[in-house]
């Protein structure tokens, strides 16, 4: 008897370290923060090679939001992506929006570069200087093949 009441204590004991440690990585990883309290803005890449749906959105090396949307445009043969950015955060009408790199082997983000306007891009607002990713693949390839294409 005695030991079957030391083992649900344990059982006890292991659920409420799980469920702290959800919480912990939850609020540290700003998961459950940018869900809530966020604007959309559209972005249209020429290539989105490297980013998914949760990917980072940066400003200055600081996150401030998530890729919530991705959809092909089928006029244009662009991804079209929807950026979720924290409320609070505003971003030039002018700015740029940045596929970049960690590293060269490290993941890849959405940098937000932010221009020189006064005017603030609205919720649900596209930027329209937009720049791809630059495929490592490619490069070589030139590189390799004496490359002027």
């Amino acid at each position: 008897m005695s030991n079957s009441k030391f083992e649900a204590f344990i059982g006890a004991v292991v659920v409420a370290a799980a469920v702290a440690f959800v919480i912990f990585t939850g609020s540290t990883t700003q998961s459950f923060n940018t869900a809530r309290g966020s604007y959309p803005i559209e972005a249209s890449f020429r290539s989105l090679e490297g980013v998914a749906l949760g990917t980072d959105v940066r400003l200055a090396g600081v996150k401030i939001g998530t890729v919530s949307d991705i959809a092909l445009d089928p006029q244009t043969y662009r991804a079209r992506t929807v950026l979720s950015v924290q409320s609070g955060i505003d971003i030039p009408d002018d700015s740029a929006a940045v596929i970049a790199s960690e590293g060269l082997l490290g993941g890849t983000f959405v940098e937000i570069v932010p221009g020189a306007s006064l005017d603030i891009l609205p919720a649900g607002g596209e930027l329209e200087d937009t720049q791809s990713a630059v495929s490592l693949t490619s490069l070589l390839l030139k590189f390799v093949s004496g490359g002027g294409q």
